[in-house]
């Protein structure tokens, strides 16, 4: 999404906007409840569906469509057979871990037995020279008392007033610190086979679904690899009963055997296992996850901020290729810890109902010279989609970066050019691609997913502006003929690629169950950005609207239109959001090295004074009543220009600091309506001047 994002508007007058400096955009750029049960056990039984492999086969890059499409889904007997292989394989290692137990413990009873016999030599030994040298002193005790020589809590004193210990208290010592030395490792050791990591009072997960197994039923082959829950950063709510099946080549592990759509986010929407359908009488009112599993460096700048900008690591391919060895655990922490399941819970209470969840090729595999972290993302969106599923949130999966780099901005993995349909390996890559959407999409095909995941979205924000028109378009019909072949009924989004909106019309149009996916900003339009804050309301209530109703009309425009990233900044001045390091169009300093793509001239409006970000980046806390109420303003003139067609999803819903792009933080601040369905402003009202409010900020 942002960064130098994604294209803005789309009216004739203004170009797409570019990333990184370009204008182009910015570089951020009706089934019944299936079960009940939700539950999760310590020792879960492992969830099967569908076309099953096993995941020792590895997946070529340049696999056919075909190899996946003659898989079938797993049935019912399937499923048993696996779980009673399951539980046969606990109630084995049950019985083995006993037998090991009862010999130990008898080993142990034969040690405590010896030391005993050991140690009663050794007091008797002492009892008998203490009780001759009692017999000795026993005469004089009197006096040995009185010169301060008699025993006192274990020390002796001698008769220059110092302190003796004991023999026997040393010998209490030497048996303690035996105890100790023995206990201690093997209680580690036993916490590591049969317990969870850390405990939650040092800041880590405690993984007590662990409790109930020992990394013993885990095959050998599998011990150390993804398939390990014991080398997971975080178990929670993750079925750790192992099996290496797979649906489209893609791994099960972690998924459990039941789930549950009845749950609605909403009074105003259905619950998952009733249609919805779109449009404007039902339009979509969703957030992204971005920066979650795909990450962007204005959204999380901690993972970027620490290293000098002469080290270049500018993106999530600089980064994991810095971090080597270390990429995967810093990389695991970030997705167990940025979006939890407190979140799910959170966006449905702020009225919200789907979820766009970025995800990016290395969560189903790496080419030769990737330094991404693979497949252990894969693990997360699944236990995310599941998260969603509890609240009733219905799900967009954005596959958001695809080998090569669509489009050459930091979000889609590697900053630079353009490798997907381009270049030397531009064939190859967009190939790879297409392999990528026959797993994914024959695993997304199971029937578990028919209700919760209701959007499939082909590529994020392909760079159309530079990329042949034609290639794309061959690229995603040959796309959607494969996800459909698999079994994919759910709508397929595809990215409008900053073509402008009227230019779809007659283009894929002959293709049903399609959706365009515009993302829409001003910010990233050097005309745009220029705009008063009162010209900017009245472009989002009459330029969007409008090029929202031309574009949901068939005869204008492609037909189903739906606004997948929007925000409510009206500047581009977080951090990074133009890339690491560069800074921003609106105080003209983004200098990307590049003259063709550098603004070095303030954007804001003319006449406005000197541009400046620090009030922009300001705690809102600082910010004025008239700059929150134009903020609020702002968002709900947006909100009810997409609501005329499919909706909308914002972008995005946390960030570390960047206010004015978290939907969350926003609704903290005043800036974003407390209930997305509820709201104070639509368009029929006047928008006034707001005076008072400096436009150079």
């Amino acid at each position: 999404m942002a960064g130098d994002r994604k294209a803005t508007s789309h009216s004739k007058q203004h170009k797409p906007r570019r990333k990184s400096g370009d204008d182009e955009r910015k570089p951020r750029a009706s089934n019944e409840r299936n079960s009940k049960s939700t539950s999760r056990s310590p020792v879960k039984k492992s969830t099967s569906r569908s076309p099953v492999k096993r995941a020792a086969v590895p997946v070529a890059e340049n696999t056919p469509a075909s190899n996946f499409s003659s898989s079938q889904a797993l049935s019912v007997d399937s499923l048993a057979k696996l779980d009673a292989a399951n539980e046969k394989s606990a109630a084995a290692g049950v019985k083995e871990r006993e037998k090991r137990e009862k010999k130990e413990k008898a080993k142990g009873l034969e040690v405590k037995r010896k030391e005993k016999i050991t140690a009663g030599r050794v007091i008797e030994e002492k009892h008998g020279r203490r009780k001759e040298t009692r017999e000795k002193r026993r005469v004089v005790s009197g006096a040995v008392l009185e010169e301060g020589r008699g025993r006192r809590g274990g020390y002796l004193h001698d008769s220059k007033g110092r302190n003796k210990i004991g023999r026997r208290v040393w010998l209490l010592i030497g048996l303690l610190v035996l105890l100790l030395v023995i206990l201690i490792p093997v209680g580690v050791v036993l916490g590591k086979k049969k317990g969870g990591s850390s405990s939650s009072s040092t800041g880590t997960p405690s993984n007590s679904n662990l409790n109930g197994i020992s990394q013993n039923d885990i095959p050998p082959a599998a011990r150390g690899t993804i398939l390990d829950p014991f080398t997971w950063y975080d178990t929670k709510d993750f079925n750790v009963t192992y099996t290496n099946d797979t649906v489209g080549g893609l791994s099960i592990m972690g998924l459990n055997s039941v789930w549950d759509d009845t749950a609605r986010a909403n009074e105003h929407t259905p619950p998952l296992n009733q249609n919805w359908t779109y449009g404007p009488d039902a339009p979509v009112r969703g957030v992204n996850l971005g920066g979650w599993l795909s990450l962007e460096p204005f959204i999380t700048p901690s993972l970027f901020n620490t290293y000098q900008a002469g080290m270049n690591i500018v993106d999530e391919y600089t980064l994991t290729q810095h971090l080597g060895p270390q990429a995967a655990q810093t990389l695991e922490k970030h997705y167990a810890t940025f979006v939890t399941e407190q979140t799910f819970a959170d966006i449905q209470a702020a009225g919200l109902d789907h979820v766009r969840i970025p995800y990016s090729y290395w969560a189903i595999t790496t080419y030769p010279g990737d330094p991404y972290v693979p497949k252990i993302s894969w693990r997360y969106l699944l236990r995310g989609i599941e998260y969603a599923r509890k609240y009733g949130l219905r799900v967009n999966l954005d596959l958001h970066a695809l080998p090569g780099s669509q489009n050459g901005w930091n979000h889609s993995g590697r900053q630079g050019s353009v490798g997907w349909l381009n270049g030397t390996d531009g064939a190859l890559n967009a190939q790879r691609s297409l392999d990528l959407h026959n797993q994914i999409s024959t695993f997304f095909a199971q029937s578990r997913y028919d209700k919760v995941v209701t959007f499939y979205g082909l590529v994020n924000e392909p760079r159309m502006t530079q990329l042949p028109v034609a290639d794309v378009l061959s690229w995603t019909t040959s796309a959607i003929q494969t996800v459909r072949q698999n079994g994919i009924k759910q709508t397929i989004s595809f990215a409008d690629g900053f073509l402008g909106l009227p230019n779809w019309q007659g283009k894929l149009q002959g293709i049903p169950g399609l959706v365009l996916d515009a993302h829409q900003y001003v910010i990233f339009n050097q005309a745009q950005i220029a705009f008063t804050h009162q010209n900017k309301i009245n472009f989002a209530c009459s330029g969007w609207t409008s090029q929202t109703e031309t574009s949901m009309n068939p005869a204008t425009g492609f037909g189903p239109t739906l606004c997948g990233e929007w925000s409510q900044a009206d500047t581009d001045c977080a951090t990074y959001l133009n890339n690491v390091n560069v800074g921003s169009r609106w105080t003209g300093t983004m200098n990307t090295g590049n003259p063709s793509t550098a603004i070095l001239s303030p954007s804001c409006p003319p006449n406005s004074g000197i541009c400046e970000c620090t009030d922009a980046n300001a705690d809102p806390s600082q910010y004025s009543d008239i700059y929150k109420q134009w903020l609020l303003m702002n968002a709900e003139a947006q909100m009810t220009s997409f609501e005329q067609g499919w909706g909308w999803f914002y972008w995005t819903w946390v960030t570390e600091g960047a206010v004015q792009w978290s939907w969350q933080l926003g609704v903290k601040a005043g800036i974003l309506p407390a209930k997305a369905y509820q709201r104070a402003f639509n368009c029929s009202q006047p928008v006034g001047t707001f005076q008072g409010l400096p436009e150079n900020y």
